[in-house]
């Protein structure tokens, strides 16, 4: 069993007009998805930057819509997950989809924007994309400022309605400005600077103070950001997550992807298929604790809202 924190199937579908059942132009497909160890799939609304700011929310919304209509209601077995109970009611033969933000510039500078993400479903909230916006900069913007006092209302949001604060892509100020304030706190989809040094991945200091802080961390499948060199392949993936063990992480480990948000890919990891193969090289890395606890138990654990 899989939880995986962070894919980007709904930009696809907003995109093109495919088929969420059976699009081999989707990483993760309906059809794939059934066939993989996935038990939980995070479904991450991204507006890219290149819609203009004053339709970025209505852009929000209809990926939210896409969500209901093309993931949820035509399938039996998926169920939308809201709350920890959601996830630890789920059947056997039921697979479970949740909603996450990836930037919000799609709020402008308008809480209610948020509430309503909120109130729709969205159960962890990325601060920034890549660039600045009214809550934070983002990890590619130079100036490299952190929250601004509109971003310190946002996360006292997030804290009262229990929601997940998600530091992947935010600046480097950002994250620590983060750490001080936000009661619940994840990196969905971010490596390790030691092995790999890219902008958007963790280095010791960040790993430590997330350790100490109770949040999450997803392990992500993104080439570039698990090694310099090609090929990379899913043993590349393994070492990243051997060292967050060996700083300590354990507890706070598991997998966000990047399935459908990626356009090179990781040997082995091409489709959410290959967490089979994956998962069953992990197992030999890792004692029966430290594998449950990775794969799915540590999101269960940590998801922060209890119920409604």
């Amino acid at each position: 069993m899989i939880i995986d924190a962070h894919c980007d199937v709904l930009l696809k579908l907003w995109e093109e007009d495919i088929s969420f059942k059976s699009s081999d132009k989707l990483q993760i497909n309906e059809r794939k998805w059934k066939e993989s160890p996935v038990k939980v799939q995070c479904f991450a609304i991204f507006v890219p930057p290149e819609v203009p700011d004053d339709i970025q929310f209505q852009v929000a919304l209809e990926m939210i819509t896409i969500f209901f209509e093309k993931i949820i209601q035509p399938y039996d077995d998926i169920k939308f997950i809201s709350n920890k109970q959601d996830l630890q009611t789920l059947k056997p033969n039921e697979r479970g989809a949740i909603l996450t933000l990836e930037g919000c510039q799609v709020i402008g500078r308008d809480l209610n924007k948020l509430k309503t993400l909120i109130r729709l479903g969205v159960r962890a909230v990325g601060l920034t994309w890549n660039e600045a916006n009214a809550v934070s900069d983002g990890i590619g913007e130079k100036r490299g400022a952190g929250l601004s006092s509109f971003g310190e209302q946002v996360i006292n949001i997030l804290n009262e309605e229990q929601i997940w604060t998600d530091v992947s892509h935010i600046s480097y100020q950002g994250f620590f400005d983060v750490i001080k304030r936000a009661d619940y706190v994840m990196a969905s989809h971010s490596n390790v600077s030691q092995l790999c040094d890219h902008r958007r991945n963790l280095d010791d200091k960040q790993i430590q103070l997330l350790i100490k802080k109770k949040g999450w961390i997803g392990v992500t499948f993104v080439p570039y950001f698990t090694r310099r060199k090609e090929p990379v392949s899913y043993e590349h993936v393994i070492e990243h997550i051997l060292y967050y063990v060996e700083q300590g992480a354990e507890d706070c480990l598991g997998f966000g992807s990047d399935f459908d948000g990626i356009e090179t890919y990781i040997n082995g990891l091409e489709y959410i298929t290959g967490y089979q193969e994956f998962q069953n090289a992990l197992r030999a890395q890792l004692s029966t604790d430290q594998f449950i606890k990775i794969t799915y138990q540590n999101f269960i654990n940590k998801f922060p809202r209890v119920k409604e």
